[in-house]
């Protein structure tokens, strides 16, 4: 059994994620930056059906927070094996030239610093060079880092395209220390961040610009991350995968 940290793990994505990574055997360390109730629901589903989660509250981009965090799962769960880093924020719908620097810095904050502290934790964990075993993350962009999002989301695109680079640059500095590095791409998936951006509508005209016609499940996007991350892609490392129903 192997013990892995899903930030945001207590909806959307992350929720799919660590009830899959679990079925599959492994503990999982369900963080969550203010939702407590939804994390714990998704730790407790664990357990009743036998597996191991504990839910586990901290700021991505806090060092000492994320520090916390990892040694409560260490302590909890056992020795680190693995990291999602699916934790993000979109950010108000806005033009470039009507978004505050405060907005622009948040969105950068959570999903640029925040991908790259719980990064730099998992890897002084499992990293040979620090005495580690190996391991695997898997960051979470989004395919609007391709797209660019223009008209409103131009600056979460922009984050997302640094999650990528940092996915590339990140997978060949630690190759040769045992982790291996990979990145997902989704597209419209049929989560609640959707709904806060603009209600079911806007979910729905996005997947009318998809070949597929619909938009994507949040297993669908588990079932890809579990791949990168578990047995079976041994060989994979600085691949970033798209899942978007070819848009």
């Amino acid at each position: 059994m192997k013990t892995i940290i899903v930030t945001g793990g207590g909806r959307g994505i992350g929720a799919a994620v660590s009830r899959l990574l679990a079925r599959r055997g492994h503990a999982v360390c369900v963080n969550y930056a203010s939702d407590r109730a939804s994390a714990q629901r998704v730790a407790e589903e664990i357990t009743k059906e036998g597996g191991a989660a504990v839910a586990c509250q901290a700021d991505v981009a806090d060092e000492s927070a994320v520090e916390t965090m990892f040694a409560f799962a260490e302590q909890r769960l056992g020795p680190i094996a693995g990291l999602v880093n699916n934790a993000g924020i979109t950010g108000p719908n806005s033009r470039v030239d009507e978004l505050g620097a405060a907005t622009l810095a948040e969105v950068l904050r959570v999903n640029v610093i925040g991908s790259f502290v719980c990064a730099a934790a998992a890897l002084r964990r499992m990293s040979t060079r620090h005495g580690g075993s190996g391991g695997s993350i898997v960051n979470v962009g989004s395919v609007a880092a391709r797209l660019g999002s223009p008209g409103d989301l131009v600056h979460y695109a922009a984050s997302k395209g640094a999650v990528e680079s940092f996915t590339t640059g990140l997978a060949r500095e630690v190759a040769a220390e045992g982790v291996r590095v990979n990145c997902v791409h989704p597209g419209p998936i049929r989560t609640d961040l959707h709904e806060a951006l603009g209600g079911p509508a806007r979910l729905e005209r996005m997947a009318a610009t998809v070949p597929m016609r619909r938009a994507g499940e949040p297993e669908e996007v588990a079932n890809a991350i579990a791949f990168l991350l578990l047995e079976g892609a041994e060989y994979v490392t600085g691949a970033c995968l798209t899942i978007s129903g070819g848009r």
